[in-house]
């Protein structure tokens, strides 16, 4: 094609970086120094250009319909000419009309390196969201790593010409500062914490930086934020406002915790209480239960006697129906006997007497005699919970075993007695606890 045909001679140049650490590296010629002369971005034809993995050279240069830019990514190593940079070759051959050398910027923008920023934010007021009239000074310090991925959005954002790193990290903490000033200032509110405790907060505080400051960097800068780490959130102890703050809740932490002692001691108070009034209240039901068997045992006896009596009056009042029946006229001799009526009287006195009889024998059925006096009839009071109950007897003890409320250690009294005594060191009641009798088996029926 004839491109890049020399008409002044020269050197070739080699275009290349060799720093070792960088972000953006401008090329130019060898011993040229910066702005000195045109020369500095002449780009001889046949030059080298050699590009390292995990960078890029960037080449800016004019041409008649303004300002161009190409890209050669790393890894990358040749010459300048049509058969290796067809991209280069057809842009520079239309521009110049083939001459050289031909006039271009180049940068070498490193891709894989990591730069690491330290950020120490001086102390700024924090307010604590319930006493808003202290303000306490706080400091963060930390540091912050990103790199270069989106390289054509981070040349869109910056000139390259005369790019200086320094400049470039100041920019950089100066946004970290006021982004974690803002997140910091507003973590009590949100979090619900006191000022002076947010330190046990650092790593939700790390969190929410983190997530806010790499849109950020990548909006604002071109660059991708790979970590964020805030070592230290720092009070100034010495300040008016951290005193006078530590006073205000140290004063309402000791109010608070003898408040939950003593809703703590009333609940337990009440708590032994209710259990007081419940057992009381238990043993009263079961009182009453008990003389209300009793009172029906006993009313059940009386009443057959009392329905015995009534019968018998029934029974009586027709005998003297009976009498009167025979003598009825029923058509004879008034002084004759009357058969018809002696008939009738005795087959109504036949039907009494049946009646009679079965109504001795429903009432034999029915009443049975009272329990016999003995160890039941004993009266023993007991001691729950400082409070003494009953008196109760054995059956009633007994019922109170199985429901288990009274225990071989509960203590019990009764007359005669010189001391409370626990219930199974009582002759008398110490069969009560001996669950592990087992009757004998019932005898064989004839």
């Amino acid at each position: 094609m004839g491109l890049f045909k020399s008409r002044e001679g020269g050197l070739m140049d080699v275009i290349r970086c060799d720093e070792k650490e960088y972000l953006v590296w401008k090329w130019r010629p060898e011993g040229q120094g910066l702005d000195s002369t045109r020369t500095e971005n002449s780009i001889r034809y046949g030059s080298s250009v050699r590009v390292k993995d995990g960078e890029v050279a960037v080449f800016f240069y004019k041409n008649n319909d303004g300002s161009q830019q190409d890209f050669i990514v790393g890894p990358y190593d040749g010459t300048i000419k049509t058969a290796n940079l067809p991209i280069l070759t057809s842009i520079i051959g239309l521009a110049y009309a083939h001459e050289t050398p031909f006039q271009a910027e180049v940068y070498f923008i490193n891709l894989s390196g990591i730069n690491q920023v330290r950020f120490a934010i001086p102390y700024f007021d924090v307010f604590d969201p319930r006493f808003m009239d202290f303000a306490v000074p706080m400091a963060v310090r930390g540091n912050i790593t990103f790199n270069i991925t989106d390289y054509k959005s981070f040349i869109k954002l910056h000139r390259l010409i005369n790019f200086e790193l320094d400049d470039f990290q100041k920019q950089i903490k100066d946004a970290v500062a006021k982004y974690i000033k803002g997140i910091v200032a507003n973590m009590p509110s949100e979090y619900g914490i006191p000022v002076i405790q947010i330190e046990k907060k650092i790593l939700d505080i790390n969190k929410d930086v983190a997530a806010y400051l790499k849109t950020r960097l990548e909006n604002d800068f071109g660059v991708n934020l790979q970590s964020l780490d805030i070592s230290s959130i720092e009070a100034d102890k010495s300040s008016v406002g951290y005193s006078s703050l530590m006073q205000v809740t140290q004063h309402q932490t000791s109010r608070t915790i003898e408040a939950q002692t003593d809703v703590n001691i009333k609940n337990i108070y009440d708590t032994q209480r209710i259990n007081a009034e419940n057992m009381e209240e238990t043993l009263r039901i079961q009182r009453e239960e008990s003389q209300r068997v009793q009172r029906l045992q006993t009313e059940s006896s009386f009443i057959n006697a009392h329905a015995l009596d009534k019968q018998a009056e029934v029974l009586s009042a027709a005998a003297n129906n009976l009498g009167e029946m025979g003598s009825v006229n029923l058509g004879g001799d008034g002084n004759a006997m009357n058969p018809a009526g002696l008939m009738m009287g005795m087959a109504i006195g036949g039907a009494m007497g049946g009646q009679m009889g079965n109504m001795m024998n429903q009432m034999g059925q029915q009443m049975t005699p009272p329990p016999v006096p003995g160890n039941n009839s004993a009266s023993y009071m007991i001691a729950v919970n400082g409070q003494q109950f009953g008196p109760y007897n054995i059956q009633q003890l007994q019922q109170l075993v199985q429901n288990g409320q009274l225990t071989a250690q509960t203590y019990v009294w009764k007359p005669g007695m010189s001391n409370w005594e626990f219930a199974a060191s009582v002759q008398e009641l110490s069969g009560l606890f001996n669950s592990g009798i087992v009757p004998p088996p019932i005898p064989a029926m004839p």
